[in-house]
């Protein structure tokens, strides 16, 4: 199967779907959840699902309530423009890789496989993994490595590899894993896990891509929609609670204790805690476990 949709009976149901409703799926990858949006509209309804991947367009459902989008979903307002579209009724984003991108070792995605040091999401797009560990200074990886993958050694691993990498092409994953395979720390799989992940959030700017994607949502949104966002890392679910909480993404220590300016609150929580999988979904998708469900609705 492509990919099994995480959460997926616990989103479907926290967005509240109108069956006349226009609702928004910005990680289309194997069409599991906009199927089960589509199930729940009428002949009215309408679906507008991104992905900026071309092995998801192979999934494309033949349904013409559905206009697919092959961008990346930071352009949301710039299609919804295009394609006339002012206000929905829902957004839903399953954040991450998905399965067929992890198990397609083509795409240099993951640790299991040889193939090209590459991670793109997007094949088109010019920066690849083997150009960010080719090129990228010390102060930048160990930046990386720290904030996108929480890298224990992260300043020795980014010394190591600007030393190691002179005179040398490092193309695949099995030269990439090799090249750093004396600074390991505790369990493998989890460090190589984490050091990939650095690398695929830097090469996909997906930090970047969820900022400005959650900032369009107050406007796109109609008053009484709901936004379901599903993440796999502390790093995006802090995100995305401190912007549905304070419409910002730091929270701000320093306020003036004297201010009397009260901040506009634009959502109300649905879920004050993160909705996480249940006992038998982890066992039959292990990739769930690590995932957390938000959910919002417009004020």
């Amino acid at each position: 199967m492509y990919h099994i949709p995480v959460l997926f009976n616990e989103t479907i149901e926290a967005l509240n779907i109108k069956p006349d409703g226009v609702y928004i799926d910005c990680t289309f990858g194997g069409g599991g959840h906009s199927k089960g949006i589509l199930d729940k509209l009428n002949a009215a309804g309408k679906l507008v699902a991104f992905d900026q991947d071309i092995d998801a367009q192979q999934n494309v459902l033949q349904d013409e309530r559905v206009v697919f989008v092959p961008h990346n979903f930071r352009h949301l307002q710039r299609f919804l423009r295009l394609h006339k579209i002012d206000k929905v009724d829902g957004v839903l984003a399953d954040l991450g890789v998905s399965s067929h991108q992890f198990d397609e070792g083509s795409r240099g995605f993951s640790t299991r496989f040889n193939g090209p040091l590459d991670m793109r999401m997007n094949i088109h797009q010019p920066i690849t993994a083997k150009q960010v560990v080719e090129t990228y200074t010390a102060q930048q990886l160990q930046w990386i490595f720290q904030e996108y993958g929480q890298v224990t050694n992260s300043k020795t691993l980014a010394a190591h590899i600007v030393a190691s990498r002179v005179g040398k092409q490092i193309e695949s994953i099995e030269q990439f894993k090799t090249l750093i395979s004396s600074l390991v720390k505790g369990n493998p799989n989890k460090y190589l896990a984490q050091v990939f992940q650095a690398l695929r959030i830097e090469v996909n700017d997906e930090v970047g891509a969820l900022k400005e994607m959650l900032q369009q949502l107050p406007s796109v949104l109609k008053e009484g929609g709901r936004i379901a966002i599903i993440t796999f890392h502390s790093l995006e679910d802090r995100l995305v609670k401190n912007y549905f909480k304070n419409g910002a993404f730091e929270i701000e220590e320093d306020l003036n204790p004297f201010s009397t300016e009260v901040k506009e609150k634009i959502f109300k929580l649905i879920s004050k805690k993160p909705i996480e999988a249940s006992a038998e979904e982890t066992k039959r998708n292990t990739r769930s476990r690590s995932a957390k469900l938000r959910v919002v609705e417009k004020m």
